[in-house]
C-alpha cells in the first residue's frame, strides 16, 4: 500500500459503505455541540465587541449602556431562534434559508442567501478560530506574536478531523461544548454569589479611565444613537451560527423537525443566558475595554504605553470572580479557547452541505455534491478550510478587524428568510381548510413576519455602521460568489441543453455507414502488434496501419520488416517534410472525414504502462499530444492499447482505491 494512502487512512479512517449513512445521524446530546456551538461561542467575543464599541466615547458609556445592548441582542436572538423554530418544521430536507428563499422568492433571492451564507461560514471559521487563540493567548504567553500560524494550525487540526465524518467530529467536541456551558455557568452563578454577599473583587482593568478617541469627546444625540447602534450591531455577532441547525436538519436522528427544533430551543435558551451573566459580570466587575488600550487606557492620568496586555472581557471577568483560585481561571480560559475553536465546527457541517445542495442544483461544481470516503462533503470541507486560512493569514488573526466582516452575510439570510416563510404561510393558507390548521399557520406566520422585519432593521443598522469599517468586502465577496455562481449555473444549463437527444436523434438504431480504423505504428515492436490484433478484432469496415515518415531509412526498414511478416494489414507512411509527427496524422483523419462524414474513425493508440513517475515522462508524450488534438474532431473516437512494462508490476494495489464518487454510488 502507497504511503500516500496509509497516510489518508491514519487521518482519514476507513472508507464507510453508502449504506452506513444512518449510522452518521446524531442524537439531540451530539447536535447540540455539533451545531450550536457557534452561537454558544459568541458569548466569548460579543460583550468584547459591544464594550469595545461604546469605549470608543469613553468609559461612561460602557456602564450606562452596556446592559441595555444586551437585551436588545437577546430579544433579536428570541424572535431569530422562535422564527427557525418554524423554518425546520416546514424545510427538513436541509436546504435551509437557500432552500425557503428559492421556494417562495425564486432563484435569484435563493442565490443570494446562498452567496451571504457561503461567506459567513468561512468568516465563521476565520473569526471562532482567531478569537480562540487570542483568548488562549491571556493564559499562555508562548501564544502570543504567533496567533496567526496557531489559528491556521487549528484550522488544519479541525478539517482532519471533520474529514473523519460529521457524527466522530461532533464525539469528539462534545465535551468541551459541554464543559464551556458549564464553566461559564458556574462562573456566573460563583460571580452572582459573591457580589451578592460583597465579595466580588473588581476587574483589573477597573482602576483604569477610558479616554474617548478623537472625534468622540462630546457626542450629541444623533452621535450617540449612531454609536448606540453600531454597539448592538457588533453585539449582534451573538446571532451568528443560529441558522446552522435549519441546515443540518437531515443531520439528526428521527423525529428529524422535532429533534431539530428541540435542539434549536435549548441552544437559544442556554446562549442568551450566558450572554447576559457575561455583560452583567462584567459591570458588576467594573471591566474597561478600548480598542487602542495602550492610549486610551489612563492609570492616574498617564496612558498604560505599550507594556500593557489588554484581556479579554471574559478573562478579565475570570480573574475577578475566581480571585485567589487560578485553576478556575486556566479552567475557563482553556474551555473557552477550545469552544471557540470548535465552533469553527459549526462553518464544517454547514457549509459542505449547502455547497452540496448548490452542486447539486447547478450552481457549484459537480465535485462538491460527492461523498469522501466517510460520507462527508471532504471538497466543500477542504474548500472552507483554504479560504478561512487565507483570511486568517490576510487580517494576522485579528478579531477586531475580521469581526467588522461578519453578521451582514447572516442577517441577509435571516431577513430573505423569513420573508420567504411568511410567503410560505400566504400560500398554504390559500389551500389549508382544517381550522386549527390554519391557525397554527397564522401564528406561524405572524412569527416569521416579526422575524423578517426585526433582521431586516438589522440588516439596515449593521450596513449602515459597519459598511466603510470592513463589511463592504463582504458585500463584494457576496456579489463575486452571485456572479461565479450564476456563471455556472449557465454553463451547465448550456451543456445540459446541447446534449439533450431529440426526438430525430432518439433512434438507437442509427448507425455510422462505416467505422474505419487505424493504428498508429513507430516500430514493429509488441505493442505495435497488440494493437494490431484487437483492431482487427472489432472487424472495421476498413483497417490500416500509419506511420510518419519522419527518417526514410528507418521507414523503409520497418516497411521490409512489415512486408517480410506478411502482416495482412496496409502500411501506409505519411510524408513529413518538417520532421511533424502530430499534425500529417490529424491532417490524414481530416480527410477521411471530410470524404465520408458519416464515418467513424477509430484510432488505436498503443501506449506503455510504466510504474515509475520519472518513466511517464520518457515514454507517450506523442500519444498524449496525439489525443489531445484529436478529442476536438467530431467523429473521431481513440482507443489506448496499453503495454504494460516490468516496472508496471505490482502496481495495482496502489492505484486500486476508491475513485472520486465511488462511495456516492455505492461502489
Amino acid at each position: 500500500m502507497a504511503t500516500g494512502r496509509v497516510l489518508k487512512r491514519i487521518i482519514v479512517g476507513r472508507a464507510m459503505r453508502s449504506d452506513k449513512l444512518h449510522e452518521t445521524l446524531l442524537p439531540k446530546r451530539i447536535a447540540l455541540p455539533v451545531f450550536a456551538s457557534d452561537a454558544l461561542s459568541s458569548v466569548a467575543y460579543a460583550p468584547d465587541e459591544i464594550l469595545l464599541t461604546l469605549g470608543l466615547a469613553g468609559g461612561a458609556y460602557t456602564l450606562t449602556h452596556s446592559w441595555q445592548i444586551a437585551l436588545a441582542v437577546v430579544g433579536v436572538m428570541a424572535v431569530v431562534v422562535a422564527s427557525y423554530r418554524q423554518n425546520v418544521h416546514a424545510y427538513p430536507s436541509g436546504g435551509g434559508d437557500y432552500e425557503v428563499a428559492s421556494v417562495n422568492l425564486g432563484p435569484r433571492a435563493g442565490l443570494t442567501v446562498a452567496s451571504a451564507l457561503l461567506v459567513d461560514y468561512v468568516l465563521t471559521v476565520a473569526v471562532s478560530v482567531s478569537s480562540g487563540v487570542q483568548n488562549a493567548a491571556s493564559s499562555f504567553s508562548f501564544v502570543r506574536g504567533h496567533e496567526a500560524a496557531v489559528a491556521v494550525g487549528i484550522v488544519v487540526l479541525l478539517t482532519a478531523m471533520n474529514l473523519r465524518g460529521v457524527r466522530e467530529s461532533g464525539a469528539a467536541f462534545a465535551l468541551p461544548t459541554y464543559l464551556f456551558m458549564f464553566a461559564v455557568i458556574g462562573m456566573a452563578i460563583t460571580g452572582f454569589v459573591r457580589q451578592a454577599t460583597g465579595t466580588l473583587p473588581d476587574a483589573e482593568s477597573a482602576g483604569l479611565t477610558v479616554v474617548p478617541e478623537e472625534g468622540y469627546e462630546s457626542l450629541g444625540s444623533l452621535a450617540l444613537a449612531f454609536l448606540l447602534l453600531r454597539a448592538f450591531s457588533s453585539g449582534c455577532a451573538a446571532l451568528t451560527g443560529v441558522e446552522a441547525i435549519s441546515n443540518g436538519v437531515p443531520a439528526f436522528r428521527k423525529p428529524k423537525s422535532r429533534n431539530a427544533a428541540t435542539t434549536l430551543l435549548m441552544m437559544g435558551t442556554i446562549a442568551v443566558t450566558m450572554l447576559l451573566s457575561m455583560v452583567a459580570l462584567s459591570r458588576m466587575t467594573g471591566v474597561h475595554f478600548a480598542e487602542d488600550p495602550s492610549t486610551q487606557l489612563l492609570r492616574d492620568g498617564v496612558p498604560v504605553g505599550e507594556d500593557y496586555v489588554q484581556d479579554t472581557v471574559m478573562g478579565q471577568v475570570s480573574k475577578a470572580v475566581f480571585d485567589g483560585f487560578t485553576p478556575g481561571v486556566v479552567i475557563v480560559s482553556a474551555v473557552t479557547g477550545l469552544i471557540l475553536f470548535l465552533a469553527a465546527n459549526t462553518a464544517f457541517n454547514g457549509f459542505p452541505v449547502l455547497g452540496s445542495i448548490l452542486a447539486r442544483d447547478g450552481y457549484l461544481p459537480r465535485q462538491l455534491h460527492t461523498r469522501g470516503d466517510r460520507l462527508a462533503f471532504s471538497n466543500g470541507i477542504l474548500i472552507l478550510a483554504g479560504a478561512a486560512c487565507v483570511l486568517i493569514i490576510a487580517y494576522d488573526a485579528e478579531v477586531t478587524r475580521l469581526i467588522q466582516l461578519y453578521i451582514v452575510g447572516v442577517f441577509v439570510s435571516f431577513t430573505l428568510s423569513q420573508i420567504g416563510m411568511v410567503r410560505h404561510w400566504n400560500r398554504h393558507l390559500r389551500t389549508e381548510r382544517n381550522a386549527s390548521a390554519r391557525a397554527r399557520m397564522r401564528r406561524s406566520r405572524i412569527i416569521n413576519a416579526i422575524g423578517g422585519v426585526i433582521c431586516g432593521m438589522v440588516l439596515v443598522v449593521v450596513l449602515i455602521t459597519k459598511f466603510i469599517h470592513g463589511a463592504g468586502y463582504a458585500v463584494a465577496a457576496m456579489a463575486f460568489l452571485y456572479w461565479v455562481m450564476t456563471k455556472i449555473h449557465n454553463h451547465y444549463e448550456r451543456v445540459s441543453a446541447e446534449l439533450a437527444v431529440s426526438e430525430a436523434e432518439a433512434d438507437h438504431n442509427r448507425l455510422p455507414s462505416r467505422v474505419h480504423a487505424i493504428v498508429l505504428i513507430s516500430k514493429l515492436h509488441k505493442p505495435a502488434l497488440r494493437a494490431l490484433s484487437y483492431a482487427r478484432a472489432t472487424r472495421p469496415n476498413r483497417l490500416e496501419a500509419i506511420t510518419v515518415d519522419v527518417d526514410p531509412a528507418e521507414t523503409a526498414a520497418l516497411q521490409r520488416d512489415w512486408d517480410a511478416r506478411g502482416i495482412p494489414v496496409p502500411l501506409t507512411a505519411l510524408d513529413s517534410p518538417y520532421r511533424e509527427i502530430i499534425r500529417p496524422i490529424v491532417e490524414h483523419i481530416k480527410s477521411l472525414r471530410s470524404d465520408n462524414p458519416r464515418d467513424v474513425v477509430v484510432v488505436y493508440v498503443p501506449e506503455y504502462v510504466v510504474g515509475r513517475w520519472w518513466e511517464q515522462i520518457l515514454h507517450n508524450q506523442s500519444a498524449l499530444r496525439l489525443k489531445t488534438r484529436l478529442r476536438f474532431m467530431p467523429g473521431v473516437m481513440v482507443a489506448s492499447v496499453p503495454w504494460q512494462l516490468r516496472s508496471s508490476a505490482g502496481q495495482e494495489p496502489v492505484l486500486s482505491g476508491p475513485a472520486p464518487g465511488d462511495v456516492r454510488r455505492g461502489e
